[in-house]
């Protein structure tokens, strides 16, 4: 017998065959008794069952995210800010309208300009009202235009909300861990997972980077960086998909599509799909992986309270892609 060197790394097919001519040995059965087919057929095999393990986790987070106390599901309003005061409240005489949990009179957000300003009602703010963690006082909010990530958090009770700014309006978003959407969540709807629709794309790269206006739900717009373009082929005819990168500081793409399935069984103003980054980086020509079976809903296929981007035009396809999330409202 052959004595391997302590340092030799065996490749895992050299481990497989390893293990089938032990099994040969042990059995007394030559190993081409097994036949190359047969091998191939069960690696193919193991790997699907792999993946089918990877998106069933993947959508098992995916529900959890939605019904998170401050996830989409949670949305209970969205109220549009007028220019000066605004009173925020319970109660029948405040402009905008919290549920009938919350506290008659919260605050007033007052807007001057790009400018919001949270002042206490006539009666003071309400006992256990916090900005962040923190006593809420008089202060200005800051807000980033379509990206409310670090928009400070307005907390009292079962309910959470911040100012977000879309084009040139500005409102308030209202969750709150007790809304109908969330305690009436009933479960998601999927395609059986297909892999003839986990494909391969080549990856374009624009040079320089482009900006796209892109369209939302809501009739307003804003500018997105489009760092390439995606192409791919799928029963036998070649598609191209532009992402949108969205933090350059975080590996991952944002495609926002559109299919033919809108019309019948998914969402009919889009779905979206994130990736990872091409294998060669942003800047060069490369690979990169598009699995459709991981199309998702975007958060205004569960409540009218959300503003959604849609698909620039070239992400219309004009082909069904049977795969991902389907409708969850019928």
């Amino acid at each position: 017998m052959t004595t391997l060197p302590k340092k030799a790394v065996i490749a895992p097919w050299m481990a497989f065959a390893l293990a089938l001519a032990m099994l040969a040995v042990t059995t007394g059965q030559p190993e081409m008794a097994v036949p190359l087919s047969t091998r191939l057929a069960s690696a193919a095999l193991a790997r699907d069952a792999d993946r089918q393990r990877e998106i069933t986790s993947w959508r098992e987070q995916h529900a959890a995210e939605l019904q998170k106390p401050d996830g989409w599901l949670a949305l209970a309003g969205l109220e549009w800010l007028e220019p000066g005061d605004n009173s925020v409240g319970s109660a029948k005489d405040n402009k905008i309208h919290l549920p009938s949990s919350g506290p008659a009179h919260l605050g007033v957000l007052h807007l001057d300009g790009e400018t919001i300003t949270l002042n206490p009602p006539a009666g003071g703010f309400p006992a256990g009202f916090l900005i962040d963690g923190k006593p809420v006082q008089p202060q200005n909010l800051h807000t980033d235009p379509d990206h409310d990530k670090n928009n400070p958090r307005l907390t009292i009770g079962t309910l959470n909300m911040y100012v977000i700014h879309r084009g040139e309006r500005f409102a308030l978003r209202i969750k709150d861990a007790k809304s109908a959407a969330l305690t009436g969540f009933h479960g998601l709807k999927w395609y059986a997972r297909n892999q003839a629709y986990r494909v391969t794309a080549h990856w374009i790269p624009y040079a320089p980077q482009k900006t796209f206006t892109i369209a939302t739900l809501i009739g307003t717009s804003y500018p997105a960086q489009v760092p390439g373009s995606a192409e791919f082929t799928l029963n036998g005819k070649t598609y191209r998909l532009d992402p949108i990168l969205e933090d350059p500081a975080v590996a991952k793409l944002f495609f926002v599509l559109r299919d033919t399935t809108s019309a019948t069984t998914t969402y009919g103003a889009c779905r979206f799909l994130y990736t990872g980054f091409p294998d060669h980086g942003l800047d060069k020509p490369g690979e990169l992986v598009l699995d459709f079976n991981r199309l998702e809903n975007p958060p205004c296929a569960y409540t009218p309270y959300a503003t959604c981007p849609l698909p620039p035009p070239q992400n219309r396809l004009p082909i069904p892609l049977p795969v991902g999330e389907q409708r969850y409202h019928e």
